[in-house]
């Protein structure tokens, strides 16, 4: 592609509105996402993954930007209201926030492209020539001016962002396009069992990444076509892609990272697995994705907490931490934290032991306690001398989520459970007392937070 001067660039991200879908459920991620939407569960410490994409759009210079929610977006919405509308008002850009409203009709979203026909008024509206649509809830950096720029001196309708991904990796999990020379897309087949084989890249197929960039009045016909239909899911990928290919120009807009002739970092979190082994790659010495990027940072909203602090115990037990990230808020008193991320306000009590794991916001590990290869959800209580991770038998036994690559997933609720069971032989009153305030206390919050949701949705 011919090199396009800085000021043509920056004239197409004026003409551009981003709007992000951030409505996912995440059903594979199971107890993670039982009370938030999969956008706005916690990441890397002190983000949520809808904080990559929109980090994305800032540093790529877009100033006109809609976030879609739908599914539990509470928890969501107050993220995006304290951290990313004041941040977009400091660096001069508009930002909406565009949940379920039934504009059209008693339905909520039913799917990506019914989402976006919801709002086609504030598409309409903004007066851009571009539109440019986002997944809310993929892990990964990427500047969009290329893609955008590609579009326009392609004199495509429409554009797709893929990735090449290993047929293994791609079989039943992404929507895969097949292409001719020129990257044109001849072919889109939603989540494939046999998806097809890259000719110039053999054993890789080309995956979408959920990002599209649209000609406006294009995407307006392609929407109010696909709402009349009854035959439709109503979604890109299954519907408005397939639909157009034959006739309309699609371009495949390959992910690559130019200096290096790479594959990028991208990441679809959207298993337990998925979601521990990013969470974990970030604790290697030289990990593929950095957080520590000064050419391209991560905004958000950045808990006012204080640093971490590390104390000793009642017994002179000095709290320690190895290859791994604390969050601000946190407190290790006497605790010994291996390999694992502490995400804030997260505290370790003396003797405990944390192997592998991920502690999410304002959890808390009594005295004693040993996990290993766990995920502990947010508010959390884990009683003294409590153990999980070591054996899969009985982890099950007691409630707990067990991935198909042996994490183990806690959560309040599930705590809660074991209150009305025997307990078990080494577990003192103490903890057994700890367990039961936990579950008293985590019910009040999800109570208030059912109420707050459903005053919300009213």
């Amino acid at each position: 592609m011919t090199e396009l001067l800085p000021n043509y660039v920056q004239e197409i991200c004026d003409q551009t509105l981003v709007l992000i879908l951030a409505g996912g459920q995440g059903s594979r991620l199971c107890e993670l996402t039982e009370s938030r939407a999969k956008p706005g569960l916690e990441f890397g410490g002190n983000y949520r993954i809808i904080d990559f994409p929109l980090s994305n759009c800032v540093n790529s210079g877009l100033k006109k930007i809609g976030v879609l929610t739908q599914y539990k977006s509470h928890s969501l919405i107050q993220h995006l209201i304290q951290g990313w509308a004041k941040t977009n008002q400091e660096f001069g850009h508009s930002f909406e926030l565009l949940p379920a409203s039934q504009q059209y009709s008693t339905d909520w979203y039913l799917g990506t492209a019914d989402s976006l026909f919801q709002n086609i008024e504030f598409i309409r509206a903004a007066g851009a020539r571009y539109i440019l649509v986002l997944a809310g809830d993929h892990i990964y950096k990427m500047d969009y001016r290329s893609m955008l720029t590609e579009h326009v001196s392609s004199q495509a309708n429409l554009s797709v962002a893929c990735i090449e991904v290993p047929i293994s990796e791609a079989a039943g999990q992404y929507g895969v396009m097949g292409v001719d020379s020129s990257d044109r897309i001849v072919s889109f087949v939603e989540k494939p069992e046999h998806p097809e084989i890259l000719v110039d890249v053999p054993g890789y197929t080309l995956a979408s990444m959920g990002n599209y960039v649209f000609n406006t009045d294009f995407l307006i016909e392609q929407l109010t076509r696909d709402a009349i239909s009854s035959q439709s899911e109503h979604d890109f990928g299954r519907n408005i892609i397939p639909a157009v290919i034959d006739n309309f120009h699609v371009k495949a807009h390959r992910f690559r990272d130019k200096n290096r002739d790479t594959v990028p970092y991208w990441r679809d979190v959207g298993t337990l697995d998925a979601y521990w082994l990013s969470n974990m790659a970030l604790l290697t010495n030289m990990p593929e994705f950095d957080l520590n990027d000064e050419k391209w940072p991560i905004w958000g909203e950045q808990p006012c907490q204080p640093p971490a602090k590390f104390i000793s115990g009642r017994l002179g037990h000095s709290g320690s931490a190895c290859d791994s990230l604390i969050s601000n808020g946190c407190t290790i008193e006497g605790g010994h934290i291996n390999k694992s991320l502490l995400f804030p306000g997260v505290r370790v009590h003396e003797d405990a032991l944390v192997d592998e794991c991920l502690l999410l916001p304002d959890s808390e590990v009594g005295k004693d306690a040993k996990l290993k290869r766990v995920i502990v959800d947010r508010n959390c209580q884990i009683p003294d001398k409590f153990e999980a991770g070591f054996d899969t038998k009985e982890d099950m036994a007691r409630g707990f989520r067990i991935s198909k690559g042996g994490i183990v997933l806690i959560t309040q609720k599930m705590l809660n459970a074991l209150v009305n069971k025997h307990v078990p032989a080494g577990k003192n009153r103490k903890s057994e007392s700890l367990l039961a305030s936990g579950a008293q206390s985590q019910q009040d919050k999800t109570i208030n937070q059912h109420l707050d949701c459903k005053h919300y949705l009213q």
